[in-house]
């Protein structure tokens, strides 16, 4: 039996699936809602991002969907005739998104 990496990129496909179905739009409205209706201040929406379980939060918001999006436009190119690009697509698709990743840690712990 031949030993494949799929089952985690399928995975992570399905976490941040889930992800941006439930927990942008709730991120979203509620931001909205308490900015517009003076809820919270600019200084404490800003105080609250620097919170640690925050930014573990936003974290988890931009990761996981990085990875539904790299594995959909993966299939999707391949379904669309880019079959032939079938050794360098992952690579490019995946790597984006470790950079996207990359990124994140990077403003989220330094910025």
């Amino acid at each position: 039996m031949v030993k494949s990496n799929e089952p985690i990129w399928w995975s992570l496909f399905s976490a941040g699936g889930v992800v941006a179905a439930f927990f942008y739009p709730v991120t979203i409205i509620i931001t909205a809602i308490a900015f517009s209706v003076n809820w919270i201040s600019a200084e404490g929406l800003r105080e609250l991002a620097g919170h640690p379980l925050t930014r573990i939060y936003l974290f988890l918001l931009i990761f996981l969907p990085l990875f539904h999006w790299a594995h959909r436009f993966r299939y999707v190119a391949m379904d669309l005739g880019l079959k032939g690009l079938g050794g360098i697509l992952p690579v490019v698709c995946y790597g984006a998104a470790l950079l996207g990743t990359g990124l994140a840690v990077f403003f989220l712990v330094w910025a």
